[in-house]
């Protein structure tokens, strides 16, 4: 039986096959020999892309971090620039992945930095892509920077246009008896109404409708372009407002809606590669967390206190000091607020500016504002120390630079804004908080003795009189005076033309640009170009970048002022904010002349 089985199974072969082969050693005429053994195939190796990945999220403040462990668990604006910058150079990345978080609160400068520097990624020809889940506006404009938008089938997109809100107090200061009797010089100057009215004066909702309608404009011509739409279009989708990741895919403002867990698939289809490899923590600096041991205590220790000395700017090369103005300016020292809001101390910063004018290796001075204003002597104080600075002065304009935020800009060589700036504000306040009806409400009683016609004119007992009033006007009329003056002369125009300029009037820096109040539109990369460039230094030549002031060390946090808003606004949104106001007011109130613009103008 096993013997038929075989000879079936034979047959069978035979059938199949056909004609036996020759014999291997025996070759039809004329034929060649063919090759008994064929050789493998190599196997294609996968391609694969380093694509790194940004998670945006919270602030990213400007200024320079506290050095050592807690300036490291901290990014700052110019940090995040910076690795993005990195990744455009690197032959080794070949895109970027960048997540939005809905916990991204930016302002328009920082969303311009932001669009520029990965507009100079997708300039060296590597594909940007961005995925949103909830996005409003702001998250918005950072991904129409990308190539390709991709949003969570379940997200939403909100874009409801702009508005500029201001919160009033005098309701409340009125049930608690407490009245700030506010002087000023500019029809538009506004910084002390949210304290003396209930709603905005019709010079200040002119001033501040300018500036949103503005800044819609340039939205709807900003996703226009990034979208390949016409401006129409656009402003018919922000009439609309609100869609759903499918409404937002059918208008055409997103490309793709996916799951986290498609994205790698769906990213190598766009880079055109078999497997995609996300790098998460692209340059950002790691920190060793083995303290065990006396050698670990040491370590710790040393990182606290602000890491090796041997990490200082060199003394040999030359180099581009860039300054840093964040905040309320104030006379004496950079301190941080009982709410950890940065202030600009007039000594720091000037110490800062006599710094860099006497290190010979600086060749050129970047100065980064992002302040409101604050005291009228700071800002002169801080705007002397620019002018009398032999080297190019480039300033640059972040968020806001209002009021003594301008005046500090005026003395420099050149002057960029971003499109958003909020900027301008040439006009002075004074004023003082007057508590004598609350302290009486509460049973609390002053006796005086007093000498001199205005010895009252600081009192927080009552409001000014008509003596005193008088006064005060004529030392704001003069330093109004002053400021319009150094303005025109900073910028090349008569007294009369830059006074109707100024008036207290906040502008846009796109606004500003055409009003000849800035030089040009450009980020902070783009001032540190024009550094390089008044200083000599070839374009593509690196330069080493002295930050000033030097960071709070570990020591000085610790020991400071501390912080309670973020505390406030857990428990009551909004409370913290308003509290940080007022504490900032109180605070310049001490000077007897400012330069403020509106204590919070918020544009959405």
């Amino acid at each position: 039986m096993r013997h038929v089985c075989r000879f079936a199974l034979a047959a069978i072969t035979v059938c199949l096959i056909g004609e036996p082969l020759p014999a291997a050693d025996k070759k039809p005429d004329g034929a060649k020999p063919q090759a008994t053994k064929q050789e493998p195939q190599k196997k294609k190796e996968p391609t694969t892309a380093n694509v790194v990945e940004f998670t945006l999220r919270g602030e990213y403040p400007e200024g320079p971090m506290a050095g050592g462990i807690f300036g490291d668990l901290q990014t700052s604006l110019r940090t995040l620039v910076d690795r993005i910058d990195s990744a455009a150079a690197d032959s080794d990345v070949k895109g970027l992945l960048v997540r939005i978080d809905p916990q991204l609160e930016i302002g328009r400068g920082k969303v311009h930095e932001l669009r520029e520097a990965l507009g100079r990624v997708r300039k060296t020809g590597k594909p940007v892509v961005a995925l949103l889940g909830s996005a409003e506006t702001t998250h918005y404009l950072v991904a129409a920077a990308c190539d390709q938008i991709y949003m969570a089938p379940s997200g939403a997109l909100l874009l409801p246009g702009v508005r500029a809100e201001m919160t009033f107090y005098k309701g409340l200061m009125d049930k608690l008896g407490v009245e700030f009797d506010v002087l000023q010089q500019g029809k538009f100057k506004g910084a002390g109404e949210p304290f003396t009215r209930a709603s905005m004066s019709p010079p200040l909702r002119e001033s501040v409708d300018a500036v949103v309608d503005d800044t819609y404009q340039r939205l709807a011509v900003t996703v226009a372009r990034d979208r390949k739409m016409e401006d129409y279009r656009v402003k018919t989708l922000i009439d609309q407002g609100i869609f759903s990741a499918a409404g937002a895919l059918e208008a055409g403002l997103v490309d793709h809606l996916l799951y986290a867990d498609q994205l790698e698939d769906s990213l190598a289809r766009q880079f055109k590669v078999d497997k995609i490899k996300l790098v998460t923590n692209y340059k950002k600096k790691k920190l060793d967390t083995d303290f065990s041991g006396l050698g670990g205590m040491m370590k710790l220790m040393e990182m606290m206190l602000g890491g090796k000395s041997g990490e200082a700017a060199s003394t040999q090369k030359k180099k581009i000091a860039l300054v840093y103005a964040v905040g309320p300016i104030s006379e004496g020292k950079s301190t941080p607020d009982m709410f950890g809001t940065s202030v600009v101390g007039s000594s720091n910063l000037t110490a800062a500016l006599r710094k860099a004018a006497d290190d010979a290796t600086v060749k050129a001075v970047v100065l980064r504002i992002d302040s409101p204003g604050g005291s009228a002597v700071a800002s002169d104080l801080i705007w002397r120390e620019i002018v009398r600075m032999r080297k190019p002065v480039i300033a640059s304009m972040g968020d806001v630079a209002g009021s003594g935020g301008y005046y500090i800009a005026m003395g420099a060589t050149k002057i960029l804004a971003t499109p958003d700036t909020v900027t301008g504000s040439i006009g002075v306040i004074g004023g003082k908080m007057v508590l004598g009806k609350l302290l009486s409400k509460i049973g609390v009683s002053t006796d005086v003795v007093c000498r001199g016609k205005n010895c009252a004119s600081m009192s927080s007992q009552s409001p000014f009189s008509e003596s005193e009033r008088k006064a005060w006007t004529r030392l704001l009329e003069e330093t109004y005076r002053q400021f319009v003056g150094k303005a025109a002369q900073g910028r090349k125009m008569s007294y009369q033309d830059l006074e109707k300029l100024a008036q207290g009037r906040i502008y846009t820096g796109r606004m500003a640009q055409r009003l000849r109040l800035v030089d040009g539109l450009g980020s902070l990369h783009d001032a540190i170009a024009e550094a390089k460039k008044a200083a000599g230094f070839k374009p593509d030549e690196k330069v080493e970048v002295l930050v000033l002031p030097q960071p709070r060390s570990f020591l000085e946090a610790l020991f400071g002022d501390q912080a309670i808003g973020g505390d406030l606004e857990s428990l009551a949104p909004g409370l913290g904010q308003a509290l940080r106001q007022v504490a900032q007011l109180q605070r310049l109130l001490s000077e007897p002349v400012l330069m403020l613009m509106p204590m919070r103008i918020t544009i959405k």
